[in-house]
């Protein structure tokens, strides 16, 4: 494919290493041939690299699929998911899945990226609710200010919470960021 097709979240295969396209820039200057400036993230170790190319350059796209699977369970520092169609069970290194463990709960559904029959990715829910399993104990004093505390969830994950929050409770969180969205009520 020419260079010039490359865009965000475009997956590109340079040297034997899998990308994914997190920032494209052209660049057409008064005179000479156009600049593309591609940031690109490894799919296999998440690491960063940036790359500078001139117009009519060529690379090899890949075409991925995502399929959904269920997380089973976690054995050492793999992963296992199965798929919810074939049954298949597939396994995941703690690198590949990253940040993302902290919101991995038994029986959730993800979506996951292959190529082939390779897992590159998984995509998470937006929100998932965890348990809350130990908290600070927090004073009543007057604040103007929202005070928040530490607590920690049920897959071992420590967030800042209000101070309302006791353990038991069921907290909805943002697997984008990390971040406390509200308390569930069930």
């Amino acid at each position: 494919m020419e260079i010039s097709e490359a865009r965000k979240n475009t997956k590109l295969q340079i040297d034997g290493i899998l990308y994914n396209v997190e920032e494209a820039d052209f660049t057409k200057p008064g005179k000479g041939q156009s600049v593309y400036r591609l940031k690109l993230r490894n799919l296999r170790d998440g690491g960063i690299t940036n790359r500078t190319y001139r117009s009519g350059d060529k690379v090899d796209d890949i075409r991925t699929t995502s399929q959904e699977e269920q997380y089973l369970y976690k054995d050492n520092d793999d992963y296992v998911f199965m798929n919810s169609e074939t049954f298949e069970q597939i396994t995941i290194t703690d690198k590949l899945i990253g940040d993302k463990k902290h919101y991995l709960k038994d029986g959730m559904i993800v979506v996951m990226l292959m190529w082939g029959d390779q897992p590159l990715d998984i995509t998470l829910p937006i929100t998932v609710d965890l348990k809350v399993v130990e908290t600070e104990i927090s004073s009543k004093t007057a604040t103007i200010t929202a005070q928040n505390k530490q607590s920690v969830l049920e897959t071992g994950y420590t967030i800042g919470t209000p101070t309302f929050i006791k353990e038991g409770d069921i907290i909805r969180v943002d697997t984008r960021n990390g971040a406390y969205v509200e308390r569930v009520n069930k």
